[in-house]
């Protein structure tokens, strides 16, 4: 995984437990599908700055943070897919030295999440196109 380059949070697993990775994975899943293009700038500072990235990208890993946070399927995803998420979880605090155990817990969890549809808005409310960034 650490050998993954260019964006999409390749380069920010670098230094991480085993453990830790499977859990990141899971989420940079997630993450890049519904907040690419904050992971990508992130990804793209911290490739750019090695000496200073905690400082100078720190406004683009919150950009990370309040999209995640505020993502209507993602929020959707964390109510729908809680218990194959503690699943998998727990199967890391048990295989500790052993996480590859746990990839068939990290399949439930990424399956429960592509099947998570978001949310249609109220009637009479039609949904507007995003602007083009």
């Amino acid at each position: 995984m650490t050998g993954r380059g260019g964006s999409r949070g390749g380069t920010l697993l670098r230094t991480v437990s085993p453990g830790t990775c499977l859990e990141m994975q899971a989420a940079l899943e997630v993450t890049a599908r519904h907040c690419g293009r904050e992971l990508d700038q992130y990804g793209q500072c911290v490739a750019a700055k090695p000496e200073s990235w905690q400082r100078d990208c720190h406004h683009l890993k919150m950009s990370i943070a309040r999209c995640t946070s505020n993502h209507p399927i993602i929020r959707q995803i964390r109510q729908a897919c809680a218990e194959p998420f503690e699943a998998f979880e727990e199967c890391l605090r048990q295989n500790e030295a052993a996480t590859g155990n746990c990839a068939e817990q990290v399949r439930r969890f990424l399956q429960c999440a592509e099947q998570v549809q978001p949310a249609s808005p109220p009637a009479g409310v039609q949904a507007r196109p995003l602007p083009a960034s």
